[in-house]
């Protein structure tokens, strides 16, 4: 197995230590002329409390590996990604408490 990197190892440690399924944390490392991107995978129940309230957390979490890379010399982006079936569609607005529904 190829050695973790600083930016990597300081991802995996602040995720593992916010979600309830730290066994899948998943984090890859890909290096292009852009800079590096890592991917991160968590496990479904575990993608709200990486995103935060409006994205919070994920800006932050951003924040601090970007800072790491600058640190290294380095452009570091982030990219979370959506586990399988992760998204669960809007309900319809109208369908539910509209006033059609009153029968006025």
């Amino acid at each position: 197995m190829a050695k973790q990197t600083t930016d990597q190892e300081f991802l995996e440690f602040i995720v593992k230590t916010l979600v309830d399924h730290p066994e899948d944390v998943k984090v890859d490392r890909q290096v292009d002329e852009m800079g590096v991107l890592l991917s991160l995978k968590v496990h479904p129940e575990d993608m709200g409390q990486i995103i935060g309230r409006s994205g919070s957390t994920a800006r932050a979490i951003r924040s601090l590996v970007r800072i790491i890379g600058l640190k290294n010399h380095a452009r570091v982006n982030l990219k979370i990604e959506e586990p399988e079936g992760g998204r669960v569609p809007a309900p319809d607005k109208k369908a539910s408490g509209s006033l059609d529904d009153l029968k006025l």
